[in-house]
């Protein structure tokens, strides 16, 4: 079992990388960034993917794992939002092989913040149904039961009350229509509770950015569910990537 892992995380202004111990979720020396390039077609983010391994000096036995802003079905991205449309039907963990020259494990960047979640952060040694919800722009989705990823969850698409749910509850529609913390906790009380409703989770975990600020409105929301800040942050999607790929390895 491999001690050591890579972690890369693609997002839409940047590409980072990192060596991660895997006995602690830390960081092995540093961690690295470029520029997504532009356009951010699959040959031109791959081409950067193998930069950083190579300023990371990675080795050729170390597990190599991306964490990509779209759902992985079986490898392929079946859309895309925050890239070039060209993605769209490419098999990642095959143009990642390609220009990298080995084998790579792909997969969506919210599941991999909540692998990082429950391996070493705030859902670490909780059993059962854990949903780690990200807020940013939109609401992206995790959900790991006793340890194990069901991949690809689009929670924050939910139609609630006609809505898309993240059109109402997201931390970007708070910044965007000025919303109190008050009168956003309000949709966020709908929001939740419907997810509890549906799923009867053992945690809430709340990643992003707005988690930082997670005393002004976790403490006006009324759940059965237990609600706790995610710890890692922005490490999340290069620490999940890593544990991911080792255990595919």
């Amino acid at each position: 079992m491999a001690t050591v892992a890579c972690g890369i995380d693609i997002g839409g202004s940047g590409v980072k990388a990192a060596c991660v111990g895997l006995s602690t979720g830390e960081f092995i020396g540093e961690r690295i960034r470029i520029d997504t390039p532009k356009p951010a077609t699959p040959d031109a983010v791959a081409d950067v993917c193998r930069q950083l391994l190579e300023q990371l000096e990675v080795g050729p036995d170390v597990p190599v794992g991306i964490a990509f802003p779209a759902p992985i079905i079986r490898g392929v991205v079946p859309f895309i939002a925050n890239l070039d449309p060209s993605w769209a039907n490419i098999d990642v963990n095959e143009l990642m092989q390609r220009h990298l020259g080995r084998p790579i494990a792909a997969l969506n960047d919210a599941d991999a913040a909540g692998i990082a979640e429950v391996t070493f952060g705030a859902a670490k040694g909780v059993p059962g149904t854990v949903i780690l919800t990200t807020q940013g722009t939109g609401i992206g989705s995790a959900v790991i039961v006793d340890g194990v990823l069901v991949p690809n969850t689009e929670l924050g698409h939910l139609e609630i009350d006609g809505h898309d749910a993240e059109k109402r509850a997201s931390a970007g529609q708070k910044t965007l229509q000025d919303l109190s913390w008050k009168k956003w906790a309000k949709r966020l009380q709908r929001y939740y509770s419907h997810m509890e409703m549906l799923f009867s989770p053992d945690l809430f975990v709340v990643g992003g950015g707005v988690s930082k600020n997670h005393e002004k409105f976790m403490p006006l929301l009324d759940l059965k569910t237990p609600m706790v800040p995610a710890q890692l942050l922005n490490t999340a999607g290069i620490v999940g990537a890593a544990v991911w790929a080792a255990n595919k390895a």
